[in-house]
């Protein structure tokens, strides 16, 4: 955010000493622009009660208060948030019909903000630790059967460049459970069809390598062939990246999911599965088939493991689902 120095100097830390990808930087800047909004309108309201601003930063922009200006004031206002200020900005956000996850990501940012504030001695204590996080109702992640997992990795045309592309890349997300950033981030020597492993590049710049499956390595090597033939007759073709769009360049992560729509729809499952939904599936399954829970936590990439504790449950409540269906004379006796 350009309107306050404290927020660029955070979103700058974030970017360049945490390694948080630009998207992830951009919502917290996000955040923190609605709570900037907030307090600016809350203090302007305390100053007023007139129809004239006290200051020129709170007109519409004929003021001659400049950018500097501005920036001090937000500053200023920033740091001056004590913990009554925050429990309002909560409230005001319930008021609004915001979710729980909503709120608590938006009070996240705030405590992390807070914190790096007092880390660089721009304050003394942080006005959010005292906060509660709102308790989250917990969602088991959605995740597909492998026979509907087969049913969409088949629907893409393998005798077309797109087609195989778009082919390769469900079945690499499939087959290594990597998030949709880091499969339009791969390279062409990111796959080693030797070793049978893809080298990933993970959230904070961390490295990791994915082993991946036959029919994943075959897809990507019909797509290649494509994508050769189609680079040979394109100068301005990306020879570098894997995962092309049709002018040679690297794919989105929106056109990745716009394709997947397609394809969701083209099989008959239903739409609102995210690429995502894939990376679910591929823990699920691979919990289900007896892996153990670190192993998969190091193939997705979680820092912790809590994260990846998430599909045990999953795992158990099929389990239980499972026993009620076979054995349906207990649960009516009970």
């Amino acid at each position: 955010m350009d309107n306050s120095g404290v927020i660029q100097e955070f979103i700058n830390y974030l970017k360049f000493e945490k390694h948080f990808s630009n998207h992830t930087a951009k919502c917290y800047g996000a955040d923190l622009e609605q709570f900037v909004s907030y307090i600016t309108q809350h203090s302007a309201d305390e100053q007023n009660g007139a129809l004239e601003p006290s200051h020129p930063w709170e007109t519409g922009g004929t003021a001659t208060a400049t950018q500097t200006d501005v920036q001090v004031h937000l500053d200023e206002l920033l740091l001056a948030v004590d913990v009554n200020a925050v429990r309002r900005f909560m409230a005001e956000l319930a008021g609004h019909q915001y979710s729980k996850s909503t709120t608590a990501r938006k009070l996240a940012t705030l405590r992390s903000f807070y914190k790096f504030l007092v880390k660089r001695n721009y304050l003394s204590s942080n006005p959010v630790t005292t906060i509660k996080t709102p308790k989250q109702e917990k969602k088991l992640p959605k995740f597909l059967e492998y026979e509907q997992v087969m049913r969409l990795l088949n629907t893409p045309p393998a005798n077309t460049w797109l087609g195989s592309r778009d082919r390769a890349i469900l079945e690499v997300l499939y087959s290594t459970g990597m998030r949709v950033s880091e499969l339009v981030g791969l390279n062409m020597d990111d796959v080693d069809f030797l070793s049978e492993v893809i080298h990933v590049r993970g959230k904070g710049k961390k490295e990791r390598l994915c082993p991946i499956g036959t029919s994943a390595l075959q897809s990507i090597q019909t797509y290649i062939e494509f994508r050769n033939r189609r680079m040979a007759s394109d100068s301005a073709f990306d020879s570098k990246v894997l995962f092309a769009n049709k002018h040679g360049k690297r794919l989105s992560t929106r056109s990745v999911r716009r394709k997947m729509d397609k394809y969701l729809i083209e099989a008959g499952l239903d739409p609102s599965i995210s690429p995502h939904t894939l990376r679910h599936s591929f823990a699920t399954h691979m919990l289900n088939n007896g892996a153990d829970l670190r192993s998969v936590q190091e193939l997705l990439g979680h820092q912790s493991l809590s994260t990846t504790q998430i599909y045990t449950h999953v795992t158990t409540t099929r389990m239980n689902e499972e026993y009620q269906k076979a054995h349906p004379m207990e649960q009516s006796v009970n």
